[in-house]
């Protein structure tokens, strides 16, 4: 029996999944966790055969969840399940060491397919990821970028291209404006860019938001 340990932040979502899963027969939900804390500490004290991990929790920076999760359990296969779009994070979060990445909005089938197949040892990414990277490997595609920003840096690109001003994202992250501002800065500096229109454009041209 595959025991999978759940990690969103949403009741409803976590319901959902345990309905998915109980219709398998090789599959269980083992136990549930709602931020990257709970997700540690649950590790720590159980064994699990992959863990379902969204990175948008609370407490989560970024991807910090699941590189700590590769330090402590570097075995255990990680299976990103998230809103996200594959454009802003799947190839950062394979880059951080998981096993593979699905959105919210696969079919249940998928999903129970992607378990299956990281728990076996391999990879998961949906095709269209797939040929993405396949691309990048054949001509050596330099890296853009926003590529070379931190995973904090590159959230805060992220909600700034969406719209969020400094106060919100400081809210959302329990971080200070004064921080947020900093990370701003950075990211306009790597970027080459000089305001937030600039930057929106940016993460259009460049499909990191629709």
């Amino acid at each position: 029996m595959i025991r999978v340990l759940i990690a969103d932040d949403h009741a409803i979502v976590r319901a959902g999944l345990r309905q998915i899963v109980a219709e398998t027969a090789d599959i269980t939900v083992a136990d549930e966790a709602s931020n990257g804390l709970e997700v540690m500490e649950k590790i720590s004290k159980a064994h699990y055969d992959v863990a379902l991990l969204d990175i948008s929790m609370p407490d989560n920076i970024g991807l910090e969840t699941l590189k700590a999760i590769r330090t402590q359990k570097p075995a255990l296969p990680i299976l990103i399940l998230t809103m996200h779009p594959e454009e802003q994070y799947a190839i950062r979060a394979l880059r951080a060491g998981a096993s593979g990445y699905v959105t919210k909005g696969s079919a249940p089938d998928e999903l129970i397919g992607a378990i299956r197949k990281v728990v076996a040892g391999g990879k998961y990414v949906s095709s269209s990821l797939a040929e993405r990277l396949a691309s990048e490997l054949a001509y050596d595609t330099p890296r853009k970028p926003h590529e070379t920003l931190s995973d904090r840096e590159y959230q805060v690109l992220i909600m700034i291209a969406s719209g969020k001003n400094v106060t919100d994202i400081a809210e959302a992250l329990s971080l200070s404006v004064k921080t947020v501002s900093t990370y701003r800065a950075r990211i306009m500096e790597k970027l080459d860019l000089h305001n937030n229109v600039e930057l929106g454009r940016y993460a259009i041209e460049n499909h990191l938001i629709d």
